[in-house]
């Protein structure tokens, strides 16, 4: 069979594009320790350790997954404001530089470690995960239970600090993971979910962040309180039943086409990763700068019913 020039650059690139994924060791959401520790001294693996100072002490230097690079949520470069917003989507120059310098290619499997203590701790993992598919990188998942998980199953424990050699990694921008004013004005007028993923006391305007402008939430939204998400005395996240089951409970249960905020686009991420990625719906979105964005225009309408 003959190919023309075109017909075979088209094939070389495809040829290309698989060897350059070619090492995803899963696409789970989530792995299990077992599965981690299976699979720890793969080449293609990298874990990244996203844990915080507590108190001022580094729980890195205190024990880790052997071989996990130190990624601290806070303090690695995975947010940053933009336009005078907290905690955006940094620009994709710079968060792919912050990721390549984490020691993580095109072609390598991440597995994101957080501590596992609670759901909103377990949400830095979820925005990174998001962060990761949003820049095109498929081949992520999370340590189900984060270290509290890892620990919970006598997982190896190290203190060796391991240092990252510079990655390779490139960005390959996804728009329709992201949602900003325009996406969201939209959705109030059309058979979009909005999904606020905050605590109850803020959704109906009892309560608001400092980030905040406004008490209540954008109109048409349905509320799913992000800790539903996670049991945080299993050290696991919840099934994809469970989410159904949460979904049906806000009366969004069989439908497709979702965008979930929340104060900043941290909790937020938690509903993401669950409707998306566990219960595998379609068209699920994040609105990046959540309601520290929508109530920065006053003339942008909020409710609390």
């Amino acid at each position: 069979m003959r190919l023309n020039l075109a017909g075979a650059v088209a094939i070389a690139g495809l040829l290309l594009t698989g060897a350059a994924h070619a090492e995803r060791l899963t696409d789970k959401p989530l792995v299990d320790a077992a599965w981690l520790a299976e699979n720890l001294g793969n080449e293609s693996l990298v874990v990244l350790d996203i844990r915080d100072l507590v108190n001022g002490t580094d729980p890195y230097a205190a024990g880790h997954v052997p071989g996990a690079i130190a990624a601290r949520y806070s303090e690695a470069g995975w947010r940053a404001p933009v336009n005078n917003i907290p905690g955006m989507l940094p620009p994709v120059e710079q968060i792919e530089a912050s990721i390549a310098a984490l020691g993580v290619n095109d072609d390598s499997q991440v597995v994101i470690v957080p501590a596992g203590t609670n759901a909103a701790e377990f949400g830095g993992a979820t925005r990174v995960y998001w962060t990761f598919k949003v820049l095109g990188h498929d081949a992520v998942t999370i340590l189900d239970g984060g270290w509290a998980g890892w620990t919970k199953a006598n997982g190896e424990v190290s203190t060796e600090a391991s240092a990252a050699e510079a990655g390779d990694f490139k960005a390959e921008f996804r728009p329709e993971l992201l949602a900003g004013v325009e996406e969201v004005t939209e959705a109030i007028e059309s058979d979009a979910n909005l999904i606020d993923a905050r605590a109850v006391a803020q959704f109906i305007g009892q309560e608001k962040s400092g980030v905040v402008q406004a008490l209540g939430h954008i109109p048409t939204a349905v509320n799913i309180n992000f800790d539903k998400f996670y049991d945080a005395q299993n050290a696991s996240f919840a099934s994809a039943d469970t989410i159904a089951q949460l979904a049906d409970a806000a009366g969004v249960g069989g439908k497709s086409d979702f965008i979930a905020f929340c104060n900043t686009g941290h909790l937020a991420s938690i509903a993401w990763f669950g409707l998306s990625e566990v219960e595998g719906l379609d068209n699920v979105r994040l609105y990046d700068g959540s309601m520290a964005d929508w109530t920065a225009d006053p003339a942008r309408p909020v409710v609390t019913n």
